[in-house]
């Protein structure tokens, strides 16, 4: 059997773990035989999806954490290894958007709260600067390691309204590249930073801005399918492959890059 993309015995963190996105990937890997630890702040959601994982024969652990506090993530860190002995994989899944980082369609740049901007930068930039220091550490111990953040469509260009989101996830991709040439040249080239952007997903982040309660597209969302190629929001499982790649063996020579999965978005032109 070749076991070029196997993640069977790898123990892979994953912050944000109870979101949409994160709790999907989390049960595919843990399919996959992976050792599955979800990070977030919902304990009840959280041990929801591990029971949900052990039932159908994964492993899996919940762990509350706060991506901004490296005090717990440590603790975090810590509990991990003491359980595992070895953190293989990290991906930064945590993030979000606030209402005051956004701007309306009726409002002007001069509506924008720099309280919840600067929230927004921190909870997606730092909540993935601060996860990554800390589980690079025994990484570099093991001398081996991936990391993979998520960056978004709005890094590659300043999508209208999402000012806040659109800036950190803007310094995401950039703050993948430097660690990647970092760890590489000071450490070692078998641990590999890169970054997934996912194209238009139906979140919990995103559904009110995208979708009506009846369904129907808003005209945010008539936009986005618009400009997509494939003509439909893109489905949580449709990225598990790209991260499974992103940190197996497949994907040795592969650091500092951006891997879009967005159903064409990114090449639409007109």
């Amino acid at each position: 059997m070749n076991e070029l993309f196997s993640v069977k015995d790898h123990v892979v963190v994953i912050t944000g773990g109870t979101g949409v996105l994160g709790a999907c990937i989390g049960r595919y890997l843990a399919s996959q035989g992976a050792k599955v630890v979800l990070m977030g702040r919902r304990r009840e959601e959280g041990d929801k999806i591990v029971a949900d994982i052990k039932a159908e024969g994964g492993e899996a652990l919940f762990l509350v954490t706060d991506v901004l506090d490296e005090a717990v993530v440590e603790d975090n860190c810590r509990e991990i290894l003491a359980r595992y002995g070895k953190v293989d994989a990290l991906l930064n899944a945590a993030g979000g958007n606030m209402p005051g980082a956004t701007i309306k369609p009726e409002g002007t740049f001069f509506d924008i709260s720099i309280a919840e901007f600067e929230r927004v930068l921190n909870v997606n930039l730092t909540g993935t600067v601060v996860p990554s220091q800390v589980f690079l550490k025994p990484m570099v111990e093991a001398g081996k390691g991936s990391i993979v953040n998520f960056s978004s469509m709005a890094a590659f260009r300043p999508m209208t309204r999402v000012l806040g989101y659109a800036a950190a996830k803007a310094g995401i991709s950039n703050f993948t590249q430097f660690l990647a040439n970092e760890v590489a040249t000071k450490f070692t080239p078998d641990i590999r930073v890169n970054a997934i952007a996912p194209g238009f997903f139906l979140t919990n982040q995103n559904r009110a801005l995208l979708t009506n309660p009846d369904g129907s597209l808003t005209e945010r969302g008539a936009d986005v399918i618009r400009q997509t190629p494939f003509k439909r929001f893109g489905r949580p499982e449709e990225l598990c492959g790209t991260i499974q790649y992103l940190i197996s063996d497949a994907a040795s020579f592969v650091t500092g890059t951006v891997a879009v999965v967005d159903g064409g978005f990114n090449a639409f032109a007109m």
